[in-house]
């Protein structure tokens, strides 16, 4: 491993440490289930990467929408999913927004608290459709 591979990695480290857990913030006024609304997520997280000199980007290329972490002292790790082509442009968007909060959620490993009980009771709702089950 390389010193700026790991620079970045005890950088991401530390942002991990100041999260902490995030909470569910809106409310999905179909299915009324509750999820991690992306730009209260990313309005929470830019100002914990600024201080440790980290740069978030959220590029689409080759149908992939990425979530990056750059470290602008050196080193970078990112996180990928395909995005689907059979979508007309509105779920196209509609699954940017929940790919772009999924690839930044597993690249710096977050966790949801559990504000419904359902977990907890075991008793979670099943998926229905595309936008079901996309609650974090």
């Amino acid at each position: 491993m390389s010193n700026k591979e790991e620079s970045i990695y005890k950088k991401l480290y530390l942002v991990q440490k100041e999260i902490g857990a995030i909470s569910k913030d809106s409310i999905n006024p179909f299915y009324h289930n509750k999820y991690v609304d992306i730009n209260s997520l990313i309005k929470q997280l830019i100002p914990i990467l600024q201080e440790h000199n980290l740069l978030l980007l959220q590029p689409i290329e080759d149908d992939k929408q990425y979530s990056r972490i750059i470290d602008l002292d050196g080193g970078m790790v990112e996180s990928s999913l395909v995005l689907p082509t059979d979508l007309d442009a509105q779920k196209i968007g509609g699954a940017i927004t929940y790919y772009r909060r999924y690839t930044l959620v597993a690249l710096l490993g977050l966790q949801a608290e559990d504000d419904d009980g359902n977990t907890a009771t075991g008793k979670l709702p099943q998926p229905k459709g595309f936008n079901e089950g996309m609650d974090f």
